[in-house]
């Protein structure tokens, strides 16, 4: 290849792989300062066993011109009274004889040869300069997402390892371990998907395995994937209008979001589920039905409590200390706040940050809610469905909520107007 020719290849090679032209540079010197030495030195290392002489050498650098791809070998060279070593010495009289103004200790360049070096030393300079690139390469994919951590990605599943998937994200592939997937969700190769960047590692140089190097690794289990994804869906949380103050997962199953708005004008739950819950909507079918509990932040720890217990009615929020609640709920609602296996307390203390103790009405007043059965004895008559009284339908919430809405009263309306004519 012409020195020209080299010139033209590396911006060209600077263009596509947007790797700078002077670092290119550089790992070629270096490269080919290693083959050099490998391949000059070998011989006479081989013939001299003492320690003196096959002491690392030191004294030979190349240049690449940056605008004629020129390559010029040269070695530095110490005067002195006596030559002991020819390779990095040359005696006071030679140097004399070149400039006259030359003393012992002083150094000289000398411009060595290039018609010598031999196929073999290109070739490990070749070899050399790809890992180099290699090694720049990564270091580039790095640059580019480590600070998109926590960001939302969408690619295509390139291949499936057993339960691990790759996916195309551009650059690289990113990596979504098994652990960080939905249970139930299933994904085929050229499927687009999204999800979460929870951490970039950059690999070892040493790492061969991949043309990349670098680790990206995503998940759509982890609460930061829902909280984007209400951020891609809803413009208010996107300018900053409502905030998401904290979410709870359990992925494939439940979450719960707390949204607390900044403008007094602003509904945040109405932002977040939006016209005829066409937002909310969106999330659902991107977690594939993963039931969302979209709740008003508070900053009065006794209304957060009760606000993230819902769908369960709560008659009373007892603070006992810092971080700790007893929230006490009606008799025939106890089930209802706990939640299936405790899920909805679980959710409950995670999105709040209190941990909370539930207590019936009667097993913390040691009565029966009396007040609370007469105001549901006539609905509860009518209701089909036994949502109080086991576990099996507690995560309809949607169902479980018309309790809370009492049908009695226009009936009643009725009978006084009738009394009235």
């Amino acid at each position: 290849m012409a020195n020209q020719q080299l010139i033209e290849a590396l911006d060209l090679l600077e263009e596509e792989k947007k790797i700078s032209k002077e670092e290119i540079l550089e790992a070629l010197e270096a490269a080919m300062l290693a083959a050099y030495k490998k391949n000059y030195f070998k011989k006479d290392k081989d013939k001299n066993k003492d320690k003196e002489s096959n002491k690392e050498i030191n004294n030979v650098r190349i240049n690449i011109d940056r605008h004629t791809g020129e390559i010029t070998i040269i070695a530095t060279m110490t005067i002195v009274e006596e030559v002991k070593d020819d390779k990095t010495e040359v005696s006071l009289a030679y140097a004399q004889q070149i400039d006259p103004r030359f003393e012992v200790g002083d150094t000289i360049d000398f411009q060595v040869p290039s018609d010598n070096f031999k196929r073999t030393a290109a070739h490990s300079a070749k070899t050399i300069l790809k890992q180099k690139l290699r090694e720049s390469e990564r270091s580039k994919i790095y640059e580019d997402f480590k600070d998109r951590q926590g960001e939302l990605v969408t690619g295509i599943v390139q291949r499936k390892n057993k339960n691990t998937i790759f996916v195309d994200i551009g650059r690289t592939d990113g990596i979504l371990p098994a652990k960080e997937q939905v249970p139930g969700e299933n994904f085929n190769v050229h499927d687009r998907i999204k999800a979460y960047i929870t951490q970039v590692n950059k690999a070892d140089s040493g790492n061969n395995k991949t043309d990349s190097g670098s680790q990206v690794f995503l998940s759509r289990s982890h609460p930061g994937f829902v909280r984007k994804l209400f951020e891609m869906e809803v413009p208010e949380i996107q300018d900053g209008t409502v905030e998401i103050k904290n979410v709870a997962r359990e992925a494939g199953s439940r979450t719960k979001i707390a949204v607390y708005a900044h403008d007094e004008n602003v509904d945040p739950v109405g932002a977040c589920v939006g016209t005829r819950g066409t937002r909310v909507q969106a999330v659902v079918d991107e977690l594939s039905g993963e039931k969302i509990d979209i709740i008003p932040w508070s900053e009065d720890p006794e209304e957060l409590i009760a606000n993230v217990l819902s769908p369960a009615q709560v008659e009373e929020v007892i603070i006992e200390e810092e971080g700790k609640a007893t929230a006490i709920v009606p008799d025939k609602q106890l089930s209802l706040a706990i939640g299936k296996e405790g899920q909805n307390v679980r959710l409950a203390a995670r999105v709040s940050g209190w941990k909370i103790d539930i207590k019936s009405h009667g097993q913390y007043f040691g009565e029966e809610d009396e007040e609370y059965y007469q105001d549901h004895d006539d609905h509860d008559d009518h209701d089909d469905h036994d949502e109080h009284e086991g576990q099996d339908h507690q995560d309809d919430s949607d169902e479980i909520v018309e309790v809370n809405e009492p049908e009695e009263k226009p009936e009643e309306e009725a009978k006084v107007e009738d009394a009235e004519e």
